[in-house]
């Protein structure tokens, strides 16, 4: 299996109403899947929360890493804890707790089915500055789980992002997301993004391994 590339445009999501606002789906994967169905690996969205109170949809199974974008948020897990978070702060949780959420944010959410594993960081990219990582898929072999590929995916938040990856050369924009998928056990390659633009500009980094 190659190194595959998936580019999708700020103006291709789908955005639908959920409890406490909208939510957007980025990526979900199989590509086919339905979030409605429940049939998915794991679902990449960014939900808008408009309430200040908000109820999150009961999910069994399925392990969860939120982050606010723009602004404080504090979850509330009945029975376990409650956190916390500014913006670019995030908490992992399981769906099947009974979570609250209080504060108008956006935020970003990773979706995991059992036999997933992902995480989530955040870079700041300086104006007109080169950004470079190696990045090795043997790193997230696991025994324990039947992991065979894993997905990088970049959000971009900002303007004028140039990527190269292999001989491959794409432009981003705002909120525009760059996913890459290879095998476990394929070869290291790089990835360079390039900030364009004059301002800094910030980008989240998820990796989700299958």
């Amino acid at each position: 299996m190659m190194n595959t590339v998936k580019i999708i445009r700020s103006d291709e999501y789908k955005t639908s109403r959920w409890s406490g606002g909208t939510t957007t789906e980025l990526l979900i994967y199989p590509y086919e899947a339905k979030y409605a169905e429940r049939n998915f690996k794991w679902r990449l969205s960014s939900a808008k929360v408009i309430d200040e109170e908000s109820v999150f949809t009961h999910l069994p199974g399925i392990a969860r890493i939120i982050m606010s974008i723009d602004g404080n948020l504090t979850l509330h897990h009945e029975g376990h804890y409650e956190k916390d978070l500014k913006p670019f702060e995030q908490d992992n949780f399981m769906g099947d707790w009974n979570t609250k959420s209080f504060g108008k944010v956006t935020d970003f959410n990773l979706m995991m089915a059992p036999g997933c594993q992902g995480k989530i960081e955040t870079y700041i990219f300086e104006g007109k500055k080169m950004y470079e990582e190696k990045l090795n898929p043997g790193e997230h072999i696991n025994r324990e789980k039947d992991i065979k590929q894993i997905t990088y995916v970049f959000y971009i938040l900002g303007e004028k992002v140039e990527a190269y990856i292999s001989d491959m050369k794409v432009y981003l924009n705002n909120k525009d997301t760059l996913a890459v998928t290879t095998l476990v056990n394929g070869d290291p390659f790089n990835i360079k993004l390039c900030n364009k633009g004059e301002e800094d500009i910030k980008v989240i980094k998820t990796e989700i391994a299958y």
